[in-house]
């Protein structure tokens, strides 16, 4: 569970790499940057690291407001990527709302943005137990049939609510680590310091590309030592994805959960993570299946089917929390610039 602060882990199981894209002012390109290229990575990586101090200083209700503001503000300036966010959301929804309502969900999901960083920058200072007393966790018994079976435990995930702090609930539950994926930044300072962060909470997080081993054979011996993997997969940023339908339109997912959990038996489960007013809740779906007749290039895309129907669902619940300001379908590009609005 490693994106916004850390990386953006929707390529987490993708096979693909090289991928062009830009989270949060981060650069993810692979090549060497130029002189100001490397400038800038800097002076990021140096805002962050002072953000984040400062955030973590704040007392709890005036950061809390200040990111709301700060969500309300990035709304209203209408950017590109509040753009695509809107019209993802308006697929979402199935096209129901008019456009003063799309508007107000917009708002409110930026909103919801806003709040998963400040809880992201303050997460240590919430500490576990907190977490854990705040977290509902329907579907529960899903993770307990498959530790009791002996088996792994493959989770995917969308961009939804706080994955992170079902990563501090998971890590607790499981009295141990998880591992999850993350692909580079830049600067590779500001790589390792989400890296410390993360591992600080207890997750194990294996580079998408660049580390001594490639990333799918480290995946693939921890879920056969009976561990756990967490992988955000409702963008598909590299060129390796199977197709299936989202919200009933076409568009491509990574394939690497389903895969993973056919090669070592472990359970592939769907969850979706939502906000409650002040605290955190994560729904785990039915495991989905994975082994079976047929070939497993047809079993993969079949399972990634049922891994998008249940984000299809439960985002359906709560479009508010899903945070994706990039493009999920070919065809449902950026809103155009309004009148107004910059």
């Amino acid at each position: 569970m490693t994106d916004a602060p850390g990386t953006d882990a929707a390529t987490a199981g993708s096979t693909g790499t090289g991928s062009r894209e830009t989270v949060a002012g981060l650069r993810l390109v692979p090549g060497r940057p130029g002189l100001r290229a490397r400038a800038t990575a800097q002076l990021t990586d140096l805002g962050y690291a002072a953000g984040w101090s400062a955030v973590k200083a704040l007392p709890e209700p005036v950061a809390r407001g200040a990111f709301d503001a700060a969500g309300r503000w990035a709304a209203a300036r209408e950017g590109r990527g509040v753009r695509q966010l809107r019209a993802n959301l308006r697929v979402a929804t199935g096209g129901r709302l008019d456009e003063a309502a799309l508007d107000e969900l917009t708002t409110r999901a930026m909103r919801s943005y806003a709040r998963y960083w400040q809880e992201a920058f303050r997460l240590p200072r919430l500490g576990v137990q907190r977490i854990l007393d705040g977290t509902e966790l329907p579907g529960r018994e899903h993770l307990e049939a498959a530790r009791d079976q002996g088996r792994g435990l493959v989770l995917a995930l969308p961009h939804s609510g706080n994955w992170d702090a079902a990563g501090v609930w998971l890590v607790d539950w499981l009295g141990g680590p998880f591992m999850t994926v993350a692909e580079r930044l830049r600067p590779e300072s500001l790589y390792r310091r989400f890296l410390a962060f993360r591992e600080t909470l207890g997750m194990r997080v294996v580079p998408l590309t660049g580390g001594p081993r490639p990333g799918a054979t480290v995946l693939r011996e921890w879920l056969d030592a009976g561990g756990s993997i967490c992988l955000l997969v409702d963008r598909d940023l590299g060129t390796g994805g199977v197709p299936v339908d989202l919200f009933g339109r076409r568009t491509t997912m990574p394939g690497g959960p389903a895969l993973l959990a056919a090669q070592t038996g472990a359970a592939l489960h769907p969850a979706v993570s939502h906000f409650t007013e002040r605290a955190w809740r994560h729904v785990v779906h039915p495991e989905v299946p994975v082994g079976g007749p047929g070939r497993l290039r047809d079993r993969v895309p079949a399972a990634m089917q049922g891994v998008a129907d249940a984000f299809t669902a439960g985002i359906a619940e709560h479009p508010e929390d899903w945070h994706v300001l990039g493009r999920i379908w070919d065809d449902v590009p950026p809103d155009p610039p309004r009148r107004g609005h910059r």
